[in-house]
Formats: structure tokens, sequence, C-alpha cells
């Protein structure tokens, strides 16, 4: 046995016997049944000769399981994401030279016929628990620095996304930093957010088997996640309300939900004592009014690069103001007001030897250090200059946008123009006069440059698909979509318009 056995056998060695380790519906797994499941998908794995296993799944018991499998072997793993497209998982296949795609689609994906077509790129072997296997046998591995175990995608903001290459030590040294953070012994977890996603990957599976707890992991109908643009509201709640978590772990736009739901009277179980907030900034007013309304939120910061986590706020530590403090995995500094991260970072970029083994990351992220908390402005590359010459963070007015749980999103925009307009979506029953009022209430708290000129009702189908699974706006693609709508809210007096664009 190498590392990750070893961790959980030494993990259920200091547990209640019989204690839970993975539920999905009416299946089960208890921690002693936890090592013989992943011995049995290592042996699985090993016989038809993996190298590069790709899974395309919803969030199941088997995912965990094949990760950790993967872990143990030292074989690559790549997690697809669900809302990549066609031709993004295309080129994440190809790129990375997969000789093995797992699935839990039955048939052959769409995606994979296109591309290879003219050639039986994908042989079909067997299944092992609704998961679905095809094996390539002219795969090539791609170039990949040294110790690679996991390569994650980034967001997929481009149609190219940066293949991030991690080891499997750099991983868990991450949860267990967490864990030590967080502090709750024998948490019972759900697992709101995709597995493929790195900060439910890591923070919610491996930080809660370290603490010896339970990683509870409903189907996507279950917690009501309708594809990659949608979420049924009173399923999400009462997957919560069964469950009757410890710890959830939210993007902005799942908090607002919850904030929402408890001003129309939904009670958040009692059981709940930590509940993580990442992918975007949040404003410490809704932090402050969902924990007045019984919700344990603390925000945290981090990406991919680092492995996902570099600060948290925890109820011992706790700056709402901030993204909280720096976990001890890790160091950051402030350089030309930029977040440089050391001691905890990525090997690299799959495909360019360039960005290997790198000794630090420069976050693109502008931000601060005070009193050991750290803040984040905004991301370098979204600043606004306006025509007046003045450098604004959209990301600063939209967190005092959404303080109030009025929109499901919000995005800033207005570079090189004279004024900031805003792009918002909310639920029908919210009429424009409330929309058109909060908007005047927030101008009163800003400088007269910050302020937003004007405003653009959408609905979330419509501004979905413009949207991170971590909830962060691609705001070119945004640009792109709305251009002409945008356009009209410039236009002057005279009927000539100051184009957006």
């Amino acid at each position: 046995m190498s590392g990750v056995l070893k961790r959980l056998g030494f993990i259920s060695s200091l547990i209640p016997e019989g204690a839970i380790a993975l539920t999905s519906g009416d299946y089960r797994v208890t921690y002693n049944e936890l090592l013989d499941k992943v011995k049995q998908r290592i042996k699985w794995l090993r016989n038809i000769k993996s190298q590069v296993v790709a899974l395309h799944s919803g969030n199941t018991a088997e995912w965990v399981l094949i990760d950790l499998a993967c872990q143990e072997l030292g074989l690559v793993f790549i997690p697809l994401p669900a809302f990549f497209t066609a031709n993004q998982i295309q080129g994440c296949l190809r790129r990375a030279g997969v000789d093995t795609l797992l699935s839990d689609q039955p048939v052959l994906p769409d995606f994979i016929d296109s591309q290879f077509s003219s050639t039986p790129y994908f042989e079909h072997l067997a299944s092992i628990n609704a998961i679905h296997v095809w094996r390539n046998a002219h795969a090539r591995g791609a170039d990949l620095p040294l110790a690679t175990q996991k390569i994650t995608f980034t967001s997929g903001s481009t149609g190219n996304p940066k293949g991030v290459c991690l080891s499997t030590e750099h991983q868990w040294r991450v949860a267990q930093s967490l864990a030590d953070a967080i502090g709750i012994r024998y948490p019972k977890h759900l697992c709101l957010l995709p597995l493929s996603t790195l900060l439910e990957n890591i923070a919610g599976v491996y930080t809660p088997l370290l603490c010896g707890g339970e990683v509870v992991i409903p189907s996507d109908h279950e917690r009501g996640m309708l594809g990659s643009s949608g979420i049924d509201e009173q399923a999400l709640l009462n997957c919560i309300n069964r469950i009757k978590p410890h710890s959830l772990i939210l993007v902005p736009q799942l908090l607002t939900l919850l904030v929402q739901a408890c001003l129309k009277g939904w009670q958040s179980p009692e059981t709940i004592k930590f509940i993580a907030v990442g992918g975007g900034k949040v404003s410490p007013q809704l932090i402050q009014q969902a924990r007045q309304l019984g919700l344990p939120v603390y925000q945290g910061y981090g990406l991919s690069e680092c492995g996902s986590v570099v600060a948290l706020n925890t109820p011992a530590h706790d700056s709402v103001d901030s993204v909280g403090q720096i976990l001890p995995h890790c160091e950051v500094a402030i350089e030309n007001n930029q977040v440089v991260v050391t001691g905890s970072v990525h090997l690299g970029y799959m495909e360019d030897s360039l960005t290997w083994y790198p000794e630090k990351v420069h976050t693109g992220d502008v931000g601060r250090l005070q009193n050991g908390f750290l803040s984040i402005d905004g991301r370098k590359k979204n600043i606004l200059i306006t025509s007046f010459g003045r450098n604004i963070s959209p990301e600063w007015i939209e967190s005092v946008l959404m303080a109030k749980p009025l929109f499901s999103q919000c995005v800033v925009l207005g570079d090189a123009k004279p004024f900031l307009v805003a792009l918002v979506s909310a639920p029908m029953s919210v009429d424009d006069d409330v929309i058109a009022s909060w908007v005047e209430t927030c101008n009163q708290t800003l400088p007269d440059y910050a302020r937003v000129g004007d405003w653009l009702r959408t609905t979330d189908r419509e501004l979905q698909p413009c949207i991170t699974a971590n909830g962060r706006p691609q705001r070119e693609q945004i640009k792109s979509q709305f251009n002409e709508r945008l356009n009209q809210l410039y236009q002057n007096n005279d009927g000539t318009s100051l184009q957006f664009g």
C-alpha cells in the first residue's frame, strides 16, 4: 500500500466500528468497506492497463472510489466538468492522451463519435457499478510535469481551458490544512457542487474523510441541479432538510438562494455548523444577514493553481470583511497590489513545459493583507477604466448590489464608457420599480464615479451559459451576447450611440 490506502487505513483505525464514509442514495460504504472497494477498483484499473483516466459523470460514490483508486495507482486522473461543451471535452481528451474514458452514460457520448468518426478510437470494455468504460488503444500520453496525478481544467472561460497539473501530496496537504482550520470532528458533509469542481473534490471529500466524517453524495436530481443552467429550489431545500448535514460548500449564487429561502420562511437544519462560500466576491452585508438567519457562512478564497483553497474564515478566526486567514500550508504576499502565493502551488500546465515547477503563483487578483487576513478587491484583468480615467473593480460594485438577496446574478460593465451599467437577473416576483429603488440605494453608498448609471434586466436562463461552475461571470462572452441591448443603455439623447464592446 502507498499513501492513500495507508491514510484511509489509519483513519479507519481511529473511528468507531461501522462508521459510514460515503453515502449516495441507499448506497452506503463504511470505512472498512472503503478500503476493500478502493482495492477492487485498483485491481480493475491495473488489469485494463490504464495510464490516463478521464471521468465524465455526475456525482456518485463511484466517482470518489475511482478517484482514490487512481491516486493509489499513481494514474493521471482527469475529472471532466459536466458544463464543458462537446468541443471542450474533445480537446481535453485529445490533448491529455486519455486511454480510458469512464462515463455514467451507457452509450458512447456523441462528442466521441463526432471527434473520432474515422477511426475506432474507443473500444467498449465493461461497466462497474453503473460506470461504463471505453479504451483507446492508440492514445499517446500528454507532455506532463513529473508527479502529475490530477489534471483539473480551468473554468472554461476560453474555448481551450488550461489543464492544471496537481500532485497527490499537494491535494491532501490542502485537505489536511482545511481539516485543521475548520476543526469539526466526524462531520457529515453534503456535496452540493459537482465533484469535478476541485473545491468540492478536495474540501468536500478529502477533508471530511480526514476527520472521520461521512460524505453524502446525492444525485443531480436529488439536489435539484437541472443540467448546468438551472436549480430546482424546493428540491435543493428538501435535500438539505432530509440529510441534515454539518457542513456545506456554496458558490455565491447558492448562498443568495438560501438567504432568499430563509426570508420566505425556510429554516435551515440546526445541525449545520459550517458553510463555506467561495468562487466569487460576497458582500459582508450578505454574510452577516445569512448568519442572522441561522446560516453559519464563512467566506474563503483560492484557485486551482494553488490546490483550490488559500485562505478561509472560520468560527475561531473570522473577519467578515475579508476572505479569511491564510491557511498554514501556503504563504501569501502582495506584489504590486497582486496576490502572490508560494509554498503550495501546482506543478504547471499540461503541454506547457515553460510553466512547470513554479515557485510562486501570480494569481491575477488584486488584494490586501491586514492582521493576517486577506481581502480580495477583484480580478486585475477585470479592472474597468471609465472614459474619465477612473479605475474600478466591477466585483466591488457587484458585491454592493448583491448585498441584498434581490438578484440571482449581477454583472457590472462599462470599460471606456462614461458610466457603469449593470446586467441583473431577479425572480419574477421582483418588479422593475424594486430593482430601480435598490440600485439607487446602492448608488448613495458609492462614490459618484462608481455609481451604476443604468441597468438591464435579463433572466437566469439567458445569463447562465455565461457563468462558470464556480459562479464567475465570463465577461467577454456576456459583452458579446448582450452587445446590442447593452449599447442601447448608452444611447444619447440626440439618437447617437456610444457603442459597447
